[in-house]
Formats: C-alpha cells, structure tokens, sequence
C-alpha cells in the first residue's frame, strides 16, 4: 500500500504544480486544495532512490543479471537447461548492451528535477534536500562511469547543450568529491531537512530522513572513490581525499546500512527484483552461484554460506558422447566438471557406459541438496550440456522471492561493513594510524549481521578462521581485504565487478579465462571485462563526442581498461 500512497501523492503533486503560477505563490482557491505549505518536493525523492538500485525489469535482466552480477563471478548461466550458455556478455550483444546504456543515461533527468526544485532560488528550495540530491549525485555517477568510463558530467542535465561532452574520469571522481565535501559542509549538524511538510522522513526510502546518516554516506563514498582513485594518472586529490574521509564519521554500525528495501507491492514495470526474473520464465532464466563466491565461503568455514545460497539439488545425471569432432573433447568436459564437484567434496557415484549407437554414456548420482558447489563461470556452449543444473548451488530463496511470498533480500547501495573494510585497506596502504584488524574483523562481523548471521558463528569465525585474521605481507592483507568487499557486495553486481577491476581480487577471476576447450573466449580473448561498450543511443546522437572519448580512453570494447583499473 506505500507504494500506491506514494504514486497518488505524485499524481497529486503533479495537479497541484499544474495550476500554480511560476512562482507558487497564487494559488485557485478552492476549500480542499492543497496549500503551499502541504507540498514538497520530498515527494520526488523516492522516485529516483528506487531507480537507480531497483530499476523496472527490463534493464534489471540486461544489465544487473546479464551483464553486472556475471561479471563479479557471483551468479552463472550455461547449466545444461539455461536459455544461455555462459558466454553470454562476454560476446558483444546491441540489445542488452543499449538496455544497460538506457537505463543509466536516462537516470539523471529525475534525479535532476529533484534537484532544480530545491536548489536555492527553486520551487521548494531546501539546502538539506538539495544535499541529499548531491549524494544520491555521488552514487548515481560512481557507479555509471564505472561501469562506461568517460561520460557527459560537468555538461549533463544542461538545457543548454544537447551535446554534452564527455569528460575524463579523472575530472568526474575529483567533481563526485568536490559535490560530496559540499554536501557534507551543508549537513553540517543538522538532524533533519525541517519539520513537517519540509521533512523527507520516511519518503527518504535509504535513511528515513536522518542527515547525519547522509553525510556517513557522502564520507564513505568520498573514501571508497579516493582509494579507487590513488595511483591512477592525474589523481593528485586522491590523497586528501582520503586522509580527510579517515578524519571524518563514516557508516559503522549495523543501523547506519544504506539499503533500499524492495516493494512489494509495485509492478515489475516499476521496480524489479530478482524474483520477477526467476519466477516468471520458468528454470530457462534461472542462474547459478558462481564457483568462486561459493569457494571462499565454503572452504573457509564462513556462516553465510547456507544464507547466500542452497545446496545443489544433486540427483542423477547422464551425459551422452556426442557427434562429430566435439566427440575428441566429451572425456575431457566431463572429468572436469566432476573434477569441481570433487574439489568442492562432493561424494558421486559414476557409472560408465556405451549405448545402442557405440555412443560413451557417464551416468553420476549424488546425494540430494547436500553439498555446497559453484558453477564455474564463463562456461563456453560446448562444455554446457556436461553442466547438469543439479551440480551447482543456486541462489537463496531470500534472494530471489517472489513478490509478497516472504522476506527479499535489500538492494545495497552502501553498508557499514563497507565504511569499515575501508578503513582497514587504508591503514595497510599507510593513510592512517588506527588498528587495520579490529576494523577487517567488524567489517567481517558487520557484513554477516547484515545476513542475519547468529552472533555466536560470527565469533567462531573471528576467533577460529585465518581469513578473519589480517595477516601475512602487504599484499595478502589487502587481497583479504578486497576479497571480503567483494563478498559483501553479493547482490551488487557493479561493486563487486568494480572490485575485481580495481584491486585484481578474486585473482581467479581478475585473470580471465585461457582454455577455451571448456571456457568462452568472448570478444576479448578470455580477458577480463574491463567495461560495457558505449550504447548506440549515444554513438548515433552525439557521435562527435563518442568518438573523442574512444580516441582518450582507448577502444569502445570490453577490454579497455578503465583509468583506475590495475
């Protein structure tokens, strides 16, 4: 019911607007209008707070399924009964690729309206509003030039120019923290946007109208940016920026979480989740968890294994050598993928043998919902009918619930495991002074009370597992360090891949893929994607600018690397 409270005061607002003058102040009288002071801009917050992390389904698919989560090695397809192989988005494809273009260009012109009603000298002008709009700024753009590389930024959202150019990522991160650190000068102590009507209260879907949690986030985000940024050409202001985020409050504790919690009620052509996909096509459109998520949770004893996934439903499964010259590789696809579920500790039965047509026939049973395996990622169409679904583990049933039949899992825009994990990475790198393992630990505990972990298995684990210790070289502290962020950001597919890129953990996926017997090559010759390929809607519009962009950044293929990446 929120959902259509919120749409009928849209609708109502939209009216209201409609019949004001310029300048709000002459109003039709009428006994059951709205006045002035019954209006807000507030009611235009929730709008693009749900968007950018919720979309409708049609970009959902494309470009967090299809593209962001496969990319971060957290979710396969190409299980012998997929509609895909798991070669799909590592071959260029125009229709998912300009879906996932669509959704991120056409995000701002909401956001922007927000923005022009509060900013001073507008409609409902309100400084706190305004700076919350700067942050949701912040993470709108930090995800999408992560995801694209250079953008239109210091030009987008001008009615004056249709064209705009697009700028170095370099100038976008040091703008997002120049916007953020004037966010937070504007917070300053305040508590709330105002009272009454001019507070956002609970039409603020991420914090419910606290402003001091607002500027955690804008820090943290500042953090997160500056770490990405260091050592990247021209990031001089990555420095400062980080020693002044460590100076400052940051997203700690378990309420501080920025999570948008789904609706339930609106339609998948409103606000998507994972359910809307899993639960309306049929096994089809279903994934898997991808191997190396399910490795580091499994092999190192970690309590959100059964909460991130369920076992695979195991059963019997018969492979049939096939014709023609793949028949010379049948042997090899089969012994490996039994090797993974051996590697895994998966206990099957094999029973080989020939059927009427001279035809090798391997038939495995293995025990029911047992055991915890991952589907290797970036499996090639060749390997795919020896990728029985009941091999792989599939998503938790809080991950992909349908609408209004349990509990969903939030969309994470930022959490305090984050807040903390950063810290620790920073201090390794000698930003600051504090105590990088009590803060690697809380992010580790913060990160499993967000999965409802049972407190007493988050401290068996602190206490007893080497991964809950930061320890070891340098290197080793941070790859622990970016292997718990990536971990934590299950669920959110463009982090998680913007991990990989930046730090080249989990090094199983950061180095691509080689043997193409069992893998897909993709366009990029097993390379890692580094990027999404610019969509056509801006090739054919603003061409001109497009192509400057590809003649800095480098080609418009999904093996340029981005100007932070390693």
């Amino acid at each position: 019911m929120k959902a259509i409270y919120r749409l009928l005061i849209l609708l109502f607002m939209v009216t209201v607007m409609s019949n004001c003058t310029s300048d709000f102040d002459e109003m039709n009288i009428k006994p059951d209008a709205f006045t002035k002071d019954e209006v807000s801009a507030k009611f235009f917050l929730t709008g693009p707070q749900v968007r950018l992390y919720a979309p409708d389904r049609f970009p959902y698919w494309r470009a967090h399924l299809i593209h962001a989560d496969r990319y971060a090695g957290h979710f396969c397809f190409g299980f012998n009964g997929s509609w895909w192989s798991d070669a799909l988005g590592y071959a260029y494809n125009s229709g998912y690729t300009d879906a996932s273009w669509g959704w991120l260009a056409g995000y701002l012109g909401n956001l922007d309206n927000y923005m022009k009603l509060v900013k001073t000298g507008g409609e409902f002008e309100n400084q706190y509003m305004y700076a919350i709009g700067l942050v949701m700024k912040g993470l709108y753009f930090q995800m999408y030039t992560d995801v694209f590389g250079m953008l239109p930024y210091s030009e987008a959202g001008n009615p004056d120019i249709t064209l705009p150019k697009f700028d170095e990522q370099a100038v976008i991160y040091q703008g997002i923290i120049a916007e953020l650190d004037e966010a937070m000068q504007i917070i300053g102590d305040e508590t709330k946007t105002g009272s009454n009507v001019d507070d956002v209260g609970d039409n603020d879907l991420y914090f419910d109208g606290d402003l001091q949690k607002w500027k955690k986030l804008a820090n943290t985000l500042k953090l997160r940016m500056g770490l990405r940024a260091y050592g990247a050409p021209g990031a001089d202001f990555a420095q400062s920026a980080i020693t002044q985020a460590l100076g400052a409050p940051l997203l700690e504790a378990s309420d501080e979480n920025c999570l948008l919690q789904k609706d339930e009620i609106q339609s998948q052509w409103s606000s998507a989740a994972y359910g809307d996909v899993w639960y309306n096509f049929g096994t089809g459109s279903d994934w898997t968890v991808g191997k190396t998520l399910i490795d580091n949770l499994r092999n190192n004893n970690d309590p959100r294994l059964e909460k991130y996934a369920k076992p695979a439903a195991g059963g019997t499964n018969e492979f049939v050598e096939p014709d023609g010259p793949e028949a010379a590789l049948f042997d090899k696809r089969v012994d490996y993928v039994l090797a993974v579920l051996e590697e895994a500790g998966a206990e099957y039965t094999r029973t080989d043998g020939v059927n009427d047509k001279g035809k090798k026939v391997v038939t495995i049973e293995m025990a029911e919902n047992f055991y915890y395996i991952g589907q290797p990622t970036r499996l090639n169409g060749d390997t795919y009918p020896y990728s029985a679904y009941g091999f792989w583990s599939t998503p938790a049933e809080i991950v992909i619930q349908r609408k209004g039949s349990g509990d969903m899992f939030p969309e994470i825009a930022m959490t305090a495991a984050e807040g903390h994990f950063l810290q620790a990475e920073a201090i390794v790198k000698g930003f600051g002074s504090g105590d990088a393992q009590a803060h690697y630990q809380e992010g580790i505990r913060q990160a499993m009370l967000l999965w409802d972990v049972n407190s007493g298995a988050i401290e068996t684990f602190l206490a007893e597992e080497d991964m809950a210790q930061l320890n070891g070289s340098t290197d080793e502290m941070l790859e622990k360090i970016a292997t718990q962020r990536w971990i934590v950001s299950y669920t959110d597919g463009f982090e998680a891949w913007a991990i990989v890129r930046d730090t080249g953990y989990p090094t199983e996926l950061a180095q691509g893929v080689s043997d193409f017997d069992i893998f897909a090559a993709g366009d990029i010759n097993g390379d890692y994607p580094q990027r999404m390929r610019y969509g056509n809607q801006a090739i054919n519009t603003n061409g001109a600018n497009v192509n400057i962009a590809i003649g800095i950044q480098g080609p418009n293929t999904q093996d340029t690397k981005l100007w932070w990446a390693k």
